[in-house]
């Protein structure tokens, strides 16, 4: 009778295995399943760095406790180069200005002290996202931009899912972040043209007409680039943020103080990196002591996802 009943919970264990095996598959395939859900929505894995890896990127761009670091970022062909002279107050082809291009001309992140010695600023012109250099979806950390201050979100035409990364990221670091978008009188321009200004015709005693398509295009420029950022911050599950619509030569009149007589955002810009600047007093090591337990438990995890 022994033998005859002995098969009976082998056979139990067996069926027990194979459904805790089943379940383990199952767990499997829903998180891989999820993880290419993600990735086809953009978003992208990213790695959080070690405490060490922290302290490697601070000594990388020579972080000084009195000094505020800004970075500008955002994908090649953007302007940052143009926008950190123009920050410093420089001209692209004075001496120690950024190089500048048509093509992406940063290849390494670049440090620029202010050109003001008084001013206790450091910008530095990062690598363009979406390079052969630059892998678009681990650009926050390749770049280290958890170690920075500020970081200017810098775009041309479209948001992309970069820009989403950097403010995501940002945001759990507890940086603040400014978007901005460049080139202003280059867009305004063509818009004009779009309502079919012609600069070839252009007669200097319409200038009543071409007064009223400037104002006509400035305002559908502003109001399409505001709408586009914040539809884009609500499909990313990010609060609105403000969008400084700036133009380089007019914010480089305003660092040399020479207020033109065409404004955007450049002023409120300018005043408002600086009100943060100063406020910001939580040193990087704070911030991290606040990354909630579920962070710290992904430290070292190489498939946390923003």
């Amino acid at each position: 009778m022994n033998n005859a009943a002995s098969p009976r919970p082998a056979k139990a264990l067996a069926e027990e295995t194979a459904r805790a095996a089943a379940e383990e598959a199952r767990k499997a395939n829903e998180a891989k399943e999820e993880a290419e859900r993600r990735l086809k929505e953009g978003i992208q894995p990213v790695v959080t760095p070690t405490p060490a890896e922290l302290a490697a990127a601070k000594r990388r761009i020579q972080y000084r406790e009195d000094r505020f670091h800004f970075a500008v970022a955002g994908i090649s062909g953007s302007g940052k180069s143009s926008l950190v002279n123009a920050f410093r107050g420089l001209r692209s082809r004075q001496a120690g200005a950024a190089a500048v291009g048509v093509t992406e001309t940063t290849l390494l992140m670049t440090r620029y002290p202010d050109a003001s010695p008084d001013n206790p600023f450091v910008w530095y012109d990062v690598p363009g996202a979406g390079t052969i250099k630059c892998r678009d979806w681990q650009y926050f950390n390749d770049q280290g931009l958890y170690v920075f201050d500020c970081i200017v979100v810098l775009f041309d035409n479209r948001f992309t899912m970069t820009d989403v990364a950097i403010l995501v990221n940002a945001r759990r670091f507890k940086i603040p972040t400014y978007i901005v978008r460049s080139k202003a009188d280059q867009h305004i321009r063509n818009t004009m043209m779009e309502m079919g200004y012609d600069s070839e015709e252009d007669d200097e005693e319409d200038v009543e007409r071409r007064d009223k398509l400037y104002k006509a295009a400035r305002k559908q420029f502003i109001d399409k680039t505001r709408k586009s950022v914040q539809v884009n911050l609500e499909d990313a599950n990010l609060p609105n943020q403000r969008v400084y619509i700036v133009s380089n030569s007019t914010l480089l009149s305003i660092v040399l103080d020479k207020m033109p007589k065409k404004t955007i955002d450049e002023v409120d810009l300018l005043a408002d990196l600086l009100n943060q600047v100063y406020s910001r007093r939580v040193s990087q090591s704070d911030i991290f002591h606040e990354i909630d337990s579920e962070e710290r438990d992904n430290f070292h995890s190489m498939n946390t996802y923003v």
